[in-house]
């Protein structure tokens, strides 16, 4: 029960977090949430902080396993950079509404100061790595395919960013359509 329980304030946070930003979510909100009192949330989490890094982890750990899922989906790198391209297709309603959760997490982190920061950047550097690496094994050299990895990276940040800002499908899709076809075409930069 108490496993359980630490699991479902780590994703009642990790959803705050996401909507409401770090600094605005309530201990006792995240405890609403879930459904527990505040004496039982402090049981798992006695700081913000100590909740901070779970979520972070939690995070990590969720975008492991979507990449280890899109691995076994298909042996095809270029197939694999395809979901990630259309990932801000894919969780469109929550981008249009909240931004990108890696990147909303790591400005807020940046405004405050905060010393987790380099942690939640470390989500952007595990999708670089993991870009990066499918870039390797369509046959680029690893310093075009880390440059690759970024730019596919500043696409999705963008498109989220204006996503948010101008709520516009038609526009994500348009972007979406043309950096899939920068990566059919030649994969220049």
């Amino acid at each position: 029960m108490s496993a359980t329980t630490r699991a479902q304030i780590v994703e009642a946070a990790d959803r705050l977090f996401y909507e409401q930003g770090f600094e605005h979510t309530s201990f006792t909100a995240i405890a609403e949430t879930v459904g527990i009192s505040r004496g039982n949330f402090y049981y798992h989490f006695r700081t913000k902080d100590e909740i901070l890094a779970a979520v972070i982890d939690f995070r990590i750990e969720t975008t492991r396993d979507m990449l280890r899922q899109w691995a076994a989906e298909t042996a095809d790198p270029a197939q694999r950079i395809r979901r990630f391209i259309r990932i801000v297709l894919t969780n469109g309603a929550d981008i249009r509404e909240f931004g990108c959760p890696v990147g909303t997490l790591t400005a807020e982190l940046a405004k405050l100061r905060h010393p987790s920061r380099p942690e939640a950047v470390a989500l952007f550097t595990l999708f670089r790595d993991w870009l990066a690496g499918q870039f390797t094994a369509l046959g680029h050299h690893p310093a075009t395919a880390d440059a690759m990895a970024l730019h596919v990276l500043a696409f999705s940040q963008g498109v989220a960013t204006l996503a948010n800002a101008f709520g516009d499908d038609d526009f994500v899709r348009r972007e979406v359509d043309r950096l899939e076809a920068w990566l059919a075409g030649g994969l220049t930069l």
